[in-house]
């Protein structure tokens, strides 16, 4: 077992709809918590944990994997942005992979944004 530290998000993700599967493969929480623990190595309490995650929630999105990537910008921008995302109560690394997305889904349509 791996004790004394958390789950990444993607481990999470994984450890939570492997909890649905089981569940919906008709299993009680109890057996689907002992299953869940011989088979990703967790105590029996965090497995508990994550078959209650996935019979309230059912399964969740495996998120991407993310990269560093440094920018240079102006000052007054960065902080236009770090207000704008505060104020969505979003991360600025999400605000920003969305504005990015948006930009090039925009590019791929043409210089008249495909209109």
């Amino acid at each position: 077992m791996t004790f004394g530290r958390r789950a990444r998000a993607a481990q999470y993700a994984t450890r939570v709809n492997a909890a649905a599967d089981l569940l919906a493969a008709g299993l009680e929480v109890s057996q689907a918590a002992r299953q869940l623990a011989r088979r990703h190595r967790v105590s029996e309490r965090h497995a508990r944990r994550y078959v209650e995650r996935a019979r309230e929630g059912g399964r969740v999105a495996i998120p991407v994997a993310t990269q560093v990537f440094t920018v240079k910008l102006f000052g007054e921008l960065i902080h236009r942005l770090r207000e704008y995302a505060a104020g969505q109560q979003r991360t600025l690394s999400s605000l920003l992979a969305e504005a990015l997305e948006e930009f090039l889904k925009r590019m791929r349509a043409g210089p008249r944004g495909g209109r």
